[in-house]
């Protein structure tokens, strides 16, 4: 195995690792409406557990309030308790053709958990790119101990699978970050 084969691997599952942050992060409430804060629920659609957005067309028509418009009438009922039954701290109210969702303004202690909440999640992924850098370290000391490398190769390796280690974490970082000011200001 060549030093670009283990850099782009390592790549790879580091790209893995900030689209699983940008999806976690997106499901965090930050109080202001958001059809991703939906995207975790299942309804049940003849025997079958789909997602919310194959049976309805999810809009947010303003900051507090989300619109679910199910494609089938008989739906209503199924999205209803699939809703109350995620525990999103939110009441639904249907007037039997759509859901209306209120979203609730946030409390200050709330904010605080949904803050550390989105830490847990970015440290997550952060162990998820580290795993990766060790991964393709332990990758290139092999191909080293088995000769098909210089120590030399080795090391420049090494050295680039940190900076690719530091650019992904920098942007997981920022991600956060730019999570934590939308659910801390007010």
């Amino acid at each position: 195995m060549d030093v670009k084969t283990i850099l782009n691997s390592a790549e790879e599952v580091m790209k893995k690792a900030i689209d699983h942050c940008h999806i976690e992060l997106a499901k965090i409430r930050t109080g202001r409406a958001s059809s991703n804060l939906l995207d975790s629920i299942r309804v049940e659609y003849y025997g079958d557990m789909v997602p919310l957005s194959q049976v309805a067309t999810v809009s947010t028509p303003d900051a507090t309030m989300i619109l679910i418009q199910p494609w089938e009438k008989k739906l209503v009922p199924a999205i209803d308790r699939a809703i109350q039954a995620a525990n999103l701290g939110m009441n639904p109210t249907n007037d039997g053709n759509v859901i209306r969702l209120p979203v609730p303004p946030l409390n200050e202690e709330r904010r605080r958990e949904l803050a550390k909440v989105a830490k847990r999640v970015a440290e997550e992924s952060r162990v998820g790119v580290r795993n990766a850098r060790r991964d393709a370290m332990d990758d290139l000391k092999k191909a080293e101990k088995d000769q098909h490398m210089s120590e030399d190769t080795r090391k420049g390796g090494e050295a680039d699978v940190q900076k690719l280690t530091d650019k992904h974490i920098a942007e997981i970082d920022k991600l956060v970050a730019d999570k934590e000011q939308d659910i801390l200001s007010v």
